[in-house]
This record gives C-alpha cells, structure tokens and sequence, in this order.
C-alpha cells in the first residue's frame, strides 16, 4: 500500500518516510505547497498512492495569531480542498489535529466527542480544517495529537537539549499539562490507520498521546536528565512567560477510543526518550 504524504522534512514526515520507505511519497513544499489548496488538491487527483496523509501544517502558534488568515488557509482550506479530491478518488485520507482544539479547562483528558472550543487562531483554523475534511464526505481519519517531540526538526525536545548547551537553569512552564507525543509513534498510527480505512473500516476522530500526562517543565527535568547536561529547571506559571496566543492549561487527550477500534496504545514516551535525545523520532 503506497500513501502520498504532504510534507517532508518535519519531525512527522521524516518519520513517515523512515517507516514507510518506498511506499510513502513524500512532497516538499517545493512540489506541495498548502498556500495553494488547489495545486495541491490537482496531486492528490493525480496521484497513484491509496492513501492521502496530511502531515504539513502551520504550526507557529504565535504566528498564526498574527496572520490568522494566511493560517486559515494552510490548516483549512488546503486539508478540505484535498480531501475533496482524494473523496472523488475514493481514497482515505488522513488528516493531523491538535488538542489545541479545545479550551483546556479542567484536568480531564479530552475525548474525542467533547465539544472544541479553541483559545487561540491556531486552534481556530486547525478545528476548520477538521471541518472541512468531514464536509468533503470522503472516506477519512482526523487524529488528534499533543507535543509531538523528536530528535529531529524544531520542538520542545531539540529546544531545550539546544538551550541546555548554553545555559546552567531554565525557567519553564509547569501549569501546562499534555502527553508529549514521540513522532515515531504517531508515524506509526497514522500509517495504521491508512491501512485501516483502505481496508474498509470506518471513518472518524480519534485522539493519539504520548503517556504519562506531564507538564513541560516536567518533561524539561526529564529531557536533562537522560541528556546528562545537568541544567537546572525552574517551574513557572503561564502568566509569567506571557506569549501572543493563549495556550491551553490541559492538554490531557483520551486515546481509548483509538485502542479499542484500532489496538493502537499511547507510546511511552519515557521509554522512547533515550532514542530522541539521541536523534531519534522514537518509535
């Protein structure tokens, strides 16, 4: 089975490409460029894959709240336009969410029938391309995912092992609390379930986390100790490390669901932390 993936060299294609070898093709943004829904949508109607995997994305949160509408149409309009065209071609296509979907009130993990309610733009346009890709009536899978780390590309991990080289102590944010997510892993799912829905089952939403839940700061103390750097972590509030985009205090994600329909389990992202800090993707 061949997927054709959107995206390239990011933590997740790099570890789609990793896993699936010849059978992922993956595009650039030289050859796919989600600023352009409808280049894009012409490749997935061209395409000889049986898959459609989305793993590009704007992820530069603050980013996007300064340019919602150039975001809108990176993480809305080119999902849905694609996913349109992969509906007239039959062919499942997947498509990568965020818990950023939700408010992030309370401490309960979000499940994927709780109802979205996003803080910031990013969220904002991430829900829309979910929308877009329900509406396009297609076969398709929209994961939710949370902190996806690697030893690769630009992340929390790869961050703090590059701050750590240079500073004795880091303040980091403690009342922030998710699953970080090892790319490897959600590689893994996403291909799992590619092969799922060509296969006939049916379409729908799931969640996909690392486990334990943690805060980053708590993921920080973890990342330095495996490194051996020795950096100090102090634990800080949100309001003290202000930033553009409101971020979600719980980003905690009920992955039951995704084990039960699939067997696909929450990685563990402590044990895979010796492979990312080694540059790794984890799986």
């Amino acid at each position: 089975m061949k997927s054709l993936v959107l995206g390239h060299d990011g933590q997740l294609a790099t570890a789609l490409r990793r896993l699936g070898g010849d059978t992922v093709i993956a595009l650039d943004r030289g050859a796919a460029d989600l600023s352009d829904p409808e280049a894009c949508a012409a490749l997935v109607r061209d395409t000889r894959a049986d898959a459609v995997i989305n793993a590009a994305a704007w992820t530069d949160v603050d980013g996007a709240e300064a340019d919602e509408a150039a975001a809108r149409v990176v993480n809305a309009e080119a999902p849905a336009a694609m996913a349109r065209a992969a509906a007239e071609r039959d062919l499942p296509f997947l498509q990568v969410s965020t818990e950023y979907v939700f408010d992030g009130s309370g401490t309960a993990p979000w499940r994927p029938d709780d109802t979205p309610a996003p803080l910031n733009a990013y969220g904002r346009t991430k829900l829309a391309g979910e929308e877009g890709v329900r509406a396009a009536g297609g076969r398709h899978g929209i994961l939710r995912t949370s902190w996806v780390i690697s030893g690769t590309g630009r992340n929390f991990l790869t961050t703090m092992l590059h701050m750590g080289a240079t500073h004795a102590g880091l303040r980091v944010v403690d009342d922030q609390v998710g699953g970080p997510t090892p790319a490897g892993g959600l590689a893994t799912a996403l291909l799992t379930l590619a092969r799922a829905l060509a296969d006939g089952h049916d379409s729908g939403t799931w969640h996909y986390a690392g486990t334990p839940d943690v805060s980053w700061a708590q993921l920080a103390h973890a990342i330095f100790g495996v490194s051996g750097q020795g950096v100090r972590v102090q634990p800080i509030p949100t309001e003290e490390q202000p930033r553009p985009a409101p971020r979600p205090l719980n980003s905690r994600l009920d992955c039951g669901t995704l084990e039960r329909d699939l067997g696909i389990a929450r990685p563990d992202w402590q044990a895979a932390l010796p492979d990312l800090v080694r540059g790794g993707d984890g799986a």
